[in-house]
């Protein structure tokens, strides 16, 4: 019986040797390794190659138990090296990672010819088969620096690089880019989660109190409520400001023009359906509306909007420097097209500045601005961006009518359209229409922006019978920007109040920055020409910081024709002393008179990064006042709090301000408060919960859970330990979103999310609710053991399928070195787990029994099932001696 089978083996061992002859037939003949006549017994197998920095794969090997041949092509691809085959598939050629690397592996000179160098081959060390060519492990890293480790036990190869190989490359890009979707909230999603139209829903409000007592002198209380909500699908914001000023004043007060307690037209509300996907029309806009037009307009307009541009930013293309000068100290926000997009705080001097984005379409730009005291500009100040680009072929209109509240009640209309002729130029057209303009009140317009070159930029305007204007802005190399205005009004035109006859501005900005120092200056010049007379002035500023010193410089001359000019200067400091002490002097010098105007310090210490104190003391040398404030501002979580004293001369006035905001989710009764601006913002409210039944929606008796952790492409993350949930805040509205939850972390292993990345619009006043559902998974393990002879051991490298009840691949895993494999992440439900039978069928075995049946059962804390054991058997004679 013994013969027998010995018999058997051998014709079997004789015809793998028949059917593998042509393989080394086919392979050149020099010389014998290490003088040995024998030829390597060879086993042909896949093995796991593992290169750093790239990962891994299996590729097509030929190994025995101290050496391994893998396949040159399959090697090349994985590492993206250029190759490619001669016409008689007798040499293999192309470049490794450089084009003027190239190399040639000869089967017929047998050597390999790389960077000017030739490496003999001896026999075996490269074989031939149909498919290819199988090169000896020691030589991938001999001429291509890929030193090599081969693994007989997990059949595996752990592959190193002396050099960055072109797939490496390929990885830090795809990363880059991958990092730039992320930031651009790009990523593919998971889960996309619709906008919602509700028919009425309360979001969000921002309130302030500010009250002033004066000894002498009456007590006044400025109060502004502004809220936010949806109304039919719409954001509705209305703003609400009252004062008793004029009450304190008497009758004859209350009943002049100037202001009074309730004045209609400090009071804002605005009804705004937005609707991005849809081309031709995407915004209609009702009540308080923003026109920015020709004619001279001091009073809110009234009435109704409707465009085709989107709320969300289109493709920026540069950037316009928008400077100006407020109160010093004061916080400026930056809003374009109503989403935040940046804040300063300005400095000494009240100097601020921005880099404003410029988008293709129309920008709509807003400054809001914050005293230190918990004052607020109520009336938003609207900054008009003289360029309006457009893609090619495309077209924007805006078309606005309504009524001006001032005492006729005027009538306005304006329609205005632009279309982007070519990438560089956009031309426009419109007209406007206001009923208490004398004589023509109707005044038809066109417009044109122009890109000379990359940072020429050219903007036109020409209004019939009323003016003519253009503007030029340069941004050199160095940086130095240089912005070129001219305005040239009809003579007895009656659409602008100006009686000017041209206006002339120059302006140029340019930052320094070298070791130790930061400085922006600009240098502007306006001028005023009417019949009579010609007005100029000039500025010359320097505002940033000398090592650790912030200067601010501002030197201004004002003079009027055949007159001298008036020239002074302020100068600024700010310098942190020890004790966290904040001190900040200034000067205003008269360099026409040769005297000093004013004079003033400040002294201010952060209180426990909540609080500020200061002091100031000036004096104005030629009006004789002298001033002296102290002030406490504290930052609570509810809101911000501020106290101060002002002592002059012959008066004292005390301040008190508090301002801040909440935001209310109605679903879940969710309130929390904050000390910054809301309205017209928008918010997420993340909730996680375990979904015992799978389904995805939270039923009753599924609890929420904590350890939520995320990343997202904008906002601010506010994480609430208390109840589990995560607010994100201060997001632009109509924008989308991409959160990633991929790095959560709960308290039980086999609760996982099984869709990590979410999208989600964020929209105005409102937080929404987004439930996250956390499945429990249940776990399998077990071992793949080889029956060698009589005994048996774990056998690595080994692809273990999970397939669901229609037959479909759930995952694979593969063994690990003493033939254990696990996997955590099964849904409740039945599965099949079986070793792969492509891989058993190559290496010739099969196994026992070739699969298993599972069941994961559903609970709160997960399933394990464990010992699902396979034992791998050899079912042919795959070693063959050639």
């Amino acid at each position: 019986m013994t013969g027998c089978l010995h018999i058997v083996l051998l014709l079997r061992a004789l015809r793998c040797l028949g059917l593998l002859l042509p393989i080394w037939l086919a392979s050149p003949a020099v010389a014998r390794d290490k003088g040995k006549d024998d030829p390597p017994v060879l086993y042909e197998t896949s093995v796991y190659l593992v290169v750093q920095g790239i990962g891994g794969i299996e590729v097509p090997a030929l190994v025995n138990e101290d050496t391994a041949y893998l396949s040159v092509a399959d090697v090349f691809d994985f590492l993206k090296v250029k190759h490619s085959y001669s016409s008689m598939r007798d040499s293999l050629m192309g470049y490794f990672v450089a084009e003027n690397n190239p190399y040639i592996i000869d089967m017929t000179g047998q050597r390999i010819h790389y960077q000017d160098k030739h490496f003999l081959l001896h026999q075996y060390d490269v074989i031939r088969s149909e498919t290819g060519f199988y090169l000896r492990l020691e030589f991938f890293g001999s001429v291509f620096g890929l030193p090599s480790k081969f693994n007989f036990r997990n059949l595996s190869v752990h592959m190193n690089a002396t050099v960055e190989l072109p797939a490496v490359r390929e990885l830090k890009r795809q990363q880059m880019r991958e990092n730039m979707r992320q930031l651009r909230g790009e990523l593919k999603a998971d889960t996309v989660i619709k906008r919602s139209w509700p028919l009425f829903r309360f979001g969000m409000a921002d309130w302030s109190v500010i009250t002033n007592q004066r000894d002498p002198g009456g007590n006044d209380t400025w109060l502004n409520l502004r809220a936010g909500a949806t109304v039919a699908g719409g954001e509705a914001t209305v703003s609400l400001n009252y004062n008793n000023y004029a009450k304190q004043q008497g009758d004859d007060f209350k009943n002049s023009n100037i202001i009074k307690p309730f004045d209609h037209r400090q009071q804002y509300y605005r009804w705004r359906y937005v609707d991005n996907d849809q081309r031709a029309l995407r915004q209609v806009v009702l009540g308080k509306i923003f026109i920015p037009t020709i004619s001279s307009l001091f009073d809110p307009v009234v009435g109704v909007q409707v465009t085709n541009a989107p709320t969300t930013y289109r493709r920026s293309f540069g950037t316009y420097t928008l400077s100006n000068v407020t109160e010093p100290g004061w916080t400026v926000e930056l809003y374009v097209n109503n989403a935040l997009v940046d804040y300063t705080t300005a400095d000494a001097n009240g100097l601020y500045s921005f880099q404003v984005p410029l988008v293709y379409g129309n920008s709509q730009v807003r400054l809001r601005f914050y005293g230190p005291w918990g004052e607020e500009r109520m009336l938003e100040e609207n900054v008009s961006i003289p360029f309006s680009f457009l893609p090619k072929n495309e077209f924007e209109y805006t078309a606005s009518a309504g009524y001006v509240e001032d005492s006729v009640h005027s009538f306005l209309t304006r329609a205005q359209g632009g279309y982007g002729v070519t990438k560089f130029l956009t031309m426009g057209a419109g007209v406007e229409y206001k009923s208490t303009i004398p004589g023509n009140n109707t005044i038809p317009f066109v417009t044109t922006s122009v890109r000379l070159a990359n940072n020429l930029l050219l903007s036109g305007e020409y209004a019939h019978e009323v003016r003519g204007k253009g503007l030029l802005s340069w941004r050199l190399p160095a940086n130095i920007q240089i912005d070129a205005e001219y305005t040239r009004y009809k003579k007895d035109q009656r659409a602008i109040i100006y009686n000017f006859r041209e206006e002339r501005k120059l302006s140029v900005a340019k930052p320094f920055f070298t070791k130790g120092m930061s400085i922006f200056s600009r240098f502007t010049f306006n001028q005023l020409i009417s019949e009579y007379t010609r007005y100029s002035t000039t500025e010359l500023l320097l505002s940033g910081a000398v090592g650790k010193v912030g200067v601010s410089v501002s030197n201004y001359a004002v003079w009027v024709r055949d007159t001298d000019p008036f020239i002074y200067s302020n100068v600024g400091l700010s310098l942190r002393l020890p004790g966290n002490l904040l001190v900040m002097p200034q000067v205003q010098y008269g360099y026409t008179d040769g005297k000093f105007i004013s004079a003033r310090c400040e002294v201010g210490r952060y209180i426990f990064r909540r609080g500020y104190l200061n002091v100031a003391y000036e004096e104005n040398f030629r009006g004789g006042v002298r001033l002296f404030q102290a002030g406490l501002r504290w930052d609570f979580a509810f809101g911000q709090m501020g106290l101060s004293v002002l002592k002059g001369n012959k008066s004292t006035t005390g301040v008190a301000s508090m301002r801040g905001s909440f935001v209310h989710e109605g679903k879940t009764g969710y309130t929390a408060f904050s000390n910054r601006s809301q309205v017209g913002t928008g918010g997420l409210l993340l909730c996680a919960f375990l979904d015992l039944n799978g389904n995805s929606k939270r039923d009753n008796g599924e609890p929420r859970v904590q350890g939520l952790r995320m990343s997202v492409n904008g906002g601010r993350l506010i994480p609430r330990l208390e109840d589990t949930a995560v607010l994100i805040m201060e997001m632009e509205p109509y924008a989308r979103y991409v959160m990633d939850l991929g790095r959560s972390s709960f308290d039980n292993i086999s609760w996982k999310i099984r869709n990590p990345i979410i999208s989600v619009m964020a929209e105005p006043n409102q937080v929404k609710l987004v439930e996250v559902p956390v499945v429990v998974v249940g776990e399998v393990t077990g071992h793949v053991l080889f029956q060698d002879h009589d005994r048996r051991r774990g056998m690595g490298r080994i692809r273990v399928d999970f397939l669901r009840e229609d037959g479909t691949v759930f995952t694979s895993v593969l063994s690990e070195q003493d033939g254990f494999y696990n996997f955590l992440g099964l849904p409740p439900g039945n599965y099949i787990v079986r070793p792969d039978p492509g891989q058993l069928k190559k290496l010739g075995l099969a196994a026992v029994p070739a699969q298993i049946p599972v069941q994961i059962d559903a609970g709160r804390e997960g399933d394990v099932v464990d010992k699902v054991k396979f034992v791998l058997q050899r079912v042919s004679e795959s070693a063959v001696r050639f």
